[in-house]
């Protein structure tokens, strides 16, 4: 498969910009903008080519339902109940605690519709957990691939986003009218919810 992969994404003219960093053992992957399905198909693709075999990741809980659903859990999923009131990010943090080797990427959209801010859930697990976040994005104007230097969450959250704001802002997503260029205009009012 690793060979199938890089032959679409050399196919696509994909490139990957930055090294990853295969020396931590626990990190929380932000990965955005997530703006179409083809993300995900992409980001097997990188995955497969980087031999990330071991980064995990949380999804919604019908993905793991049907006929497909193990087919979700071999590629390393989660099922996340997005209806119910429990505390995710603790039982997320529980995970990082009881592996010695725990890296976890997400949408911090939480979904491919246009959002007016992040979700903070990713930053408070890297915050609670102790582990550094690193931004990864999908340029499909450039067909590039970004992968940011890790950071820990510090004490000024404005700061931290408008950070991750302008990791992200330049880069085009597959529909790019969805994308988080605008999070980074509006910035200067941001507020952590």
């Amino acid at each position: 498969m690793r060979l199938l992969w890089s032959l679409y994404l050399r196919m696509k003219g994909w490139t990957l910009k930055d090294p990853f960093p295969y020396h931590l053992k626990k990190a929380v992957f932000i990965v955005g903008p997530h703006t179409s399905a083809w993300d995900f198909v992409v980001g097997l693709a990188i995955r497969s080519k980087l031999r990330l075999y071991h980064i995990k990741y949380l999804g919604k809980a019908e993905l793991f339902k049907g006929p497909f659903g193990f087919f979700f859990k071999k590629l390393g999923g989660y099922p996340v109940e997005r209806d119910e009131h429990h505390n995710l990010v603790d039982d997320v943090v529980t995970l990082f605690n009881a592996n010695e080797i725990f890296l976890l990427a997400l949408s911090p959209e939480g979904t491919r519709k246009k959002v007016d801010r992040l979700k903070t859930g990713f930053y408070y697990i890297a915050k609670k957990a102790g582990v550094p976040i690193v931004m990864t994005g999908f340029d499909f104007e450039k067909r590039e691939f970004h992968i940011s230097e890790p950071f820990f969450p510090t004490d000024d959250e404005v700061a931290d986003f408008n950070h991750i704001y302008q990791f992200f802002a330049p880069l085009k997503g597959k529909i790019p009218e969805l994308g988080l260029d605008h999070l980074l205009i509006h910035s200067t009012n941001f507020t952590v919810q």
